[in-house]
């Protein structure tokens, strides 16, 4: 079998309401799993992945093979939102008018956690949080009371947040917020824990797909998209009735290396919600086990980059 999956829908027979330009477009934000401090005493035996544009379900099931009770600290961040040039693109953000922005929920074995969270307003590596919090000014970047604090500095405190690159010379923020759920976890000798989080992924996207009618490499590169993809494609452009829309969206699954063991049953379901859709990434020995879902599964696994997924979405033209 090859080392990535082509996953196509049984038919090529849809549509789309209106056409809008392909560069009217929103980008994803990176999320992934928990990070643990590393530890000798602690092993992943078992990841259970579930991927969709609606949400991301992790089920994870750790066992402390040390002989002895252990206690560490648990982590999820988010993915960093703010930044240069962060406001000059569409960005794709989930839950809006709050700091858990991809609306983050754990359970350990079947109870609901209680988390702290830690922000820091970062410019490059340089944490500012103290600056803008003496100054009033919000953390997160994007909020609209952010920006009515920055509109009332003083003209010294302007000059001096756009020198600790805080601020644009216009006034728009470009320090970027970085924020971690956090808690103290105890992991029992011998007793398996199961950690379940979910959240609502950020997912990019653009209206219109022009793979199949113009060469783009790196994107056929980064979701393994193969040939025969690209053929039904143009097949179905030509034909006039279907077009396809984009989205984009992906994990950060590098974390799961960070036990004293490789995971022992990894299983990844990515499931593309309509029939009719599309759906491309890379994976070793990826199996159809519905009508939308694909299965990969790995024993004794490090995983050694990070998933990236094209969905194709089945559109019908009205023109």
């Amino acid at each position: 079998m090859k080392a990535h999956a082509l996953l196509i829908a049984a038919t090529l027979l849809a549509g789309l309401p209106g056409v809008a330009s392909a560069n009217d477009s929103s980008a994803q934000l990176a999320a992934g799993g928990l990070v643990l401090t590393r530890s000798d005493a602690i092993e992943m035996r078992s990841e259970d992945l579930r991927i969709s544009r609606s949400e991301v379900v992790v089920r994870y099931t750790f066992l402390n093979t040390s002989g002895k009770d252990v206690t560490s600290r648990v982590a999820f961040p988010l993915p960093p939102i703010g930044g240069p040039y962060f406001f000059e693109s569409d960005v794709s953000i989930p839950v809006s008018d709050s700091d858990n922005f991809l609306g983050f929920t754990t359970r350990v074995d079947g109870k609901p956690v209680t988390m702290e969270m830690e922000q820091k307003a970062m410019t490059g590596t340089v944490d500012r949080t103290a600056w803008l919090r003496s100054n009033g000014i919000p953390l997160t970047p994007e909020s609209e009371v952010a920006g009515g604090a920055l509109d009332r500095l003083s003209a010294a405190r302007h000059a001096e947040a756009v020198r600790l690159k805080l601020i644009e010379e216009n006034g728009d923020p470009s320090w970027s917020l970085h924020t971690t759920y956090h808690w103290v976890q105890r992991f029992p000798a011998g007793v398996p824990v199961v950690v379940e989080h979910r959240y609502k992924p950020s997912v990019g996207g653009t209206v219109m797909t022009m793979l199949g009618e113009e060469k783009d490499p790196e994107t056929e590169k980064r979701y393994c998209v193969e040939p025969s993809l690209l053929a039904g494609l143009r097949r179905t452009a030509k034909a006039g009735r279907v077009v396809y829309s984009e989205n984009w969206l992906d994990y950060i699954l590098v974390t799961g290396g960070n036990w004293k063991a490789p995971i022992g049953q990894f299983k990844l379901t990515v499931d593309k919600e309509q029939p009719g859709d599309l759906v491309s990434f890379c994976g070793d020995g990826v199996r159809k086990i519905s009508p939308t879902r694909f299965e990969v599964t790995h024993t004794n696994w490090r995983p050694t980059q990070n998933l990236s997924i094209l969905f194709l979405v089945r559109n019908e033209r009205t023109q």
